[in-house]
């Protein structure tokens, strides 16, 4: 179907019409999408009385169209009555829109689901976008290893929401592909936030780190408050601390990050003395601190922690101890305490004993683990096979960084700054 230009630019009907004549064939789509463009303004203009015209277009066989329209409509101030039903009729599209129309205005889905993201924040309902906004990354997501725009906002309801496992699911992917920097950074912090909140320790510090350990040229809030869970998290899960960053880090974080941390690093510093009654009176004293960073949860952790790893220390010198005086050397309140605490320890498999309760001693065993199960072998193989792939994508992703043009012309200005006389004559290729 065509209708001159004249008619599609003074009615919302006849681009609706449009919509509806050209969304059977890819050529079609296309060709509608430049006419879509074309169309933006008067949308705009009309965004007040498009609802009714939704009702007019399939979801799924109008993606693109529909897009447009939805996008138009919720550019509007919306009132918290509205809000509700605004939801719905967004969730409904997200679930129902075609993937490939979508994509081809990417930035027009985002800022629906965005908006979607505020309204269902202002009903203070987050769960009710955690389902569509899973949705609406998948389909955004060129692969699983793409990091969309989309990913915070998702990670964001989950931890309003308390919905920590189904945040999980979308942080087992391996990202290679990132579309803004900023967009990395919220979805680290905020992925290991939600694996704080699962116990999965060992992840949370992963993301942390990744937050951490950043290219960045400014320091900002989010790198802040990532390295002062960093150190809490690495308390709790390794028991130790260390200062000192890795060589990769930016020299902005390397330079500001401990200024701004500084409460926590005295923390770390108590902690690896081994003194309970040191640590918790430091933490009594800073308690303001902790909680006005919304840590305090994370530093009694840390400090449940170290009773923790007092234990650990003793399961290196004894092979058998009483209750009494586990309870005794690392400052727990009666034997009853220090059993409750074996035995959560070993639950975990952070240590191995058995307790003999006729006469209260504990018996420290080795890992009974063998690292020949058929289980073991495939997470080995599950390893090895992950970075594999790793090594493959690093290989290529060097050869295009080294093909660049703007690489290239950047690193022949660095070049340029050094005389080649001051380095030793390196051969590139060794003959045998």
């Amino acid at each position: 179907m065509n209708l001159s230009m004249n008619s599609l630019v003074n009615s919302v009907e006849s681009v609706v019409a449009q919509i509806q004549g050209l969304s059977s064939s890819v050529d079609d789509i296309n060709h509608l999408h430049n006419l879509l463009k074309q169309s933006e303004d008067l949308l705009q203009s009309e965004s007040i009385r498009l609802a009714p015209f939704l009702a007019e277009l399939d979801p799924f066989k109008h993606s693109l169209g529909y897009l447009y329209i939805l996008d138009a409509y919720t550019s509007a101030l919306v009132s918290k009555e509205q809000a509700s039903e605004l939801i719905l009729c967004i969730a409904r599209f997200v679930s129902a829109c075609a993937a490939d129309q979508i994509r081809l205005a990417p930035d027009k889905f985002i800022s629906v689901c965005k908006r979607f993201k505020d309204q269902v924040m202002l009903l203070e309902a987050p769960i009710r976008g955690v389902a569509p906004l899973l949705t609406a990354v998948r389909k955004l997501q060129s692969s699983s290893e793409h990091l969309t725009t989309l990913h915070p906002d998702f990670l964001l309801l989950c931890l309003l929401a308390k919905c920590y496992k189904t945040g999980l699911c979308i942080l087992e992917d391996d990202i290679y592909e990132v579309d803004q920097p900023r967009d990395f950074f919220l979805y680290c912090y905020y992925g290991g936030m939600i694996c704080i909140g699962q116990k999965h320790f060992r992840k949370a510090l992963e993301l942390l780190h990744n937050v951490v350990t950043a290219p960045m040229s400014t320091v900002n809030a989010i790198a802040v408050e990532a390295y002062k869970k960093y150190i809490l998290v690495s308390l709790i899960h390794l028991g130790q601390f260390s200062t000192s960053f890795p060589k990769y880090t930016s020299s902005v974080a390397q330079r500001n990050l401990k200024i701004f941390s500084q409460p926590y690093i005295e923390l770390a510093d108590n902690y690896s003395t081994g003194k309970i009654s040191e640590l918790k009176a430091y933490v009594q004293t800073n308690g303001e601190k902790f909680e006005m960073d919304n840590n305090l949860g994370l530093v009694k952790q840390v400090l449940s922690s170290m009773y923790k790893r007092n234990i650990q220390r003793l399961t290196q010198t004894y092979l058998t101890l009483s209750l009494q005086d586990i309870a005794n050397t690392v400052q727990l309140n009666s034997p009853k305490e220090a059993e409750m605490h074996v035995l959560q320890m070993i639950q975990d498999g952070e240590i191995f004993a058995t307790i003999n309760q006729k006469d209260g001693m504990v018996r420290f065993l080795e890992d009974p683990e063998q690292y020949k199960t058929c289980e073991m072998i495939e997470r080995i193989d599950s390893s090895i096979q992950r970075i594999m792939t790793l090594s493959k994508k690093l290989t290529a992703m060097d050869e295009f960084i080294s093909c660049d043009p703007l690489y290239l012309a950047k690193a022949g200005k660095e070049r340029q700054r050094f005389d080649f006389d001051d380095f030793d004559t390196v051969p590139q290729k060794f003959n045998i």
